[in-house]
């Protein structure tokens, strides 16, 4: 499915411009409509203060000035919730069902935004049903999808974000596919990733596989390393397992990379 309406959740944190301009780069590139969203909630009042108002002009302010520079059709949304007590991950998950792809930025824990749950991009990833692009929260991001790195492994969780992520794959100058190893030397010429890269084939994309040495890293740390030396500008990961109680939640691996984030990742369930 093409991408054609893209949802960025802007915030008040020093983060949000470099996630919008990187939204704006999106957009361009695939020709879709830039929702941006900034949610307003009430813990005990109907009623935002000068302070929010002030924020939401300026926010909305910077997102029509930006998005009019680039010539990409746009939408302004603050959505100032009747309902007294809904969280901020409510509110975004609902707009997310009406859109193509899901922009969000990476928690920094280490400077607590009472404006943003900490877990919102793993709340998206597993209850908004869209491919959720997370934007480190340090950085800034000039490219779009154009060097792709998908860290491979042959589940459920990865083949869904790997389907959600063909539209920017079909569009990306290189495709490289990871896989971990504990051999130094070993090779992946008779492996699921050779048939990933056969099934990519015959849609006319041209990829290549690269083992991880995993030496003394964690794999998360491995995968990181690995999208830095590629430069690549997208990672695409599988998010969720199945826990025992048949409930979803994000894997340790997961919730590592999130949290060490150092590339936009695309994440699905």
């Amino acid at each position: 499915m093409a991408i054609k309406d893209i949802l960025v959740h802007l915030d008040v944190s020093a983060a949000t411009e470099s996630r919008l301009d990187l939204a704006i780069l999106y957009a361009r590139k695939h020709g879709a409509c830039l929702r941006g969203l900034y949610p307003i909630t009430h813990a005990f009042s109907g009623q935002y203060d000068s302070d929010e108002r002030s924020t939401l002009e300026r926010l909305k302010t910077m997102f029509c000035e930006k998005s009019a520079a680039a010539g990409i059709q746009s939408e302004w949304l603050s959505h100032d919730s009747a309902v007294i007590g809904v969280s901020i991950s409510d509110i975004v998950t609902m707009h997310a069902y009406y859109s193509d792809l899901v922009i969000v930025g990476q928690t920094d824990r280490k400077k607590i935004n009472l404006n943003v749950p900490v877990d919102l991009p793993e709340y998206l990833v597993k209850n908004c049903g869209r491919p959720v692009l997370v934007v480190p929260y340090v950085g800034s991001f000039n490219t779009a999808g154009e060097r792709i790195m998908v860290a491979w492994k042959e589940n459920r969780e990865t083949i869904r974000s790997l389907n959600d992520a063909m539209p920017f794959i079909e569009l990306a100058q290189s495709v490289s596919i990871v896989g971990a190893t504990a051999e130094l030397n070993e090779s992946f010429t008779d492996s699921p990733m050779i048939d990933l890269c056969n099934y990519l084939s015959r849609r006319g994309i041209s990829s290549k596989t690269r083992p991880i040495f995993l030496g003394n890293l964690s794999i998360g740390d491995a995968i990181l390393n690995n999208a830095c030396e590629q430069s690549a500008d997208l990672l695409i990961m599988g998010a969720s397992v199945p826990t025992n109680r048949k409930a979803y939640a994000l894997s340790p691996i997961a919730k590592y990379v999130l949290g060490h984030l150092t590339v936009p990742i695309l994440m699905s369930h």
